[in-house]
């Protein structure tokens, strides 16, 4: 018998398994489930590098919903399934270990810096899309296709406030942008959260560029 993540609800279970169903259709580095007190995370990469000098900014996105009291999980899945028990999901028998999963956002010392509305965060998406698909022609293989999204996606975005315009591919691709909202945007050390009213989405940066200047020791000659 599969080990089973037990949610607070049936409407709880039906949100899990879209947003692991979204995230799937983006990538194949799975979902991080952390589940404690009652509470379960659910946290993705929609963006995150995959070399020592590939130029993708880590972008996750998370949600969080309510479950069991006495669940308590951190592992990474491909996949969730339904069970005959409408407030549970069955885990695959399986976890995952993406380098993205060992990045982890702080859960203290968030401080609200602005806020962006949610319908400027809709446009720079799908001038982002627009601007991949114009520029990955036919017969781009894919470390081309991968450079060009990661120009794309990690530019600075005067829009968002300098934020990589991936932040806005992230809160479309999973759904998080419904109605006018103005989204809060807040900082940690390193990392930048825009508050969604459906999620969270979580920036990592800056993304190093080229290499530091090579200083001299010692004494002169």
């Amino acid at each position: 018998m599969s080990h089973r993540l037990v949610l607070a609800d049936p409407d709880t279970a039906k949100d899990v398994l879209t947003f692991v169903g979204r995230a799937a259709r983006i990538t194949d580095e799975g979902v991080r489930l952390q589940g404690s007190r009652g509470v379960l995370a659910l946290t993705t990469a929609v963006l995150a590098p995959q070399a020592l000098f590939d130029q993708t900014p880590t972008i996750l996105a998370m949600r969080i919903v309510h479950a069991d009291p006495e669940l308590e999980c951190d592992v990474v899945v491909d996949s969730l399934s339904a069970t005959d028990a409408d407030a549970s999901l069955a885990l695959p028998e399986t976890g995952m270990s993406p380098a993205w999963a060992g990045v982890a956002p702080p859960r203290q010392g968030w401080a609200v810096e602005s806020a962006l509305p949610a319908s400027v965060i809709a446009q720079r998406a799908q001038w982002g899309i627009s601007a991949v698909a114009r520029g990955a022609g036919p017969g781009s293989g894919e470390e081309a296709v991968r450079a060009l999204r990661a120009a794309i996606w990690g530019e600075p975005d005067e829009d968002l406030g300098g934020l990589p315009r991936g932040v806005a591919f992230a809160a479309d691709a999973m759904g998080f942008i419904s109605g006018e909202e103005q989204v809060p945007v807040s900082r940690a050390g390193r990392w930048t959260r825009l508050a969604f009213r459906r999620g969270h989405v979580l920036a990592r940066g800056p993304v190093a560029s080229g290499l530091t200047r090579v200083r001299d020791t010692g004494s002169p000659a």
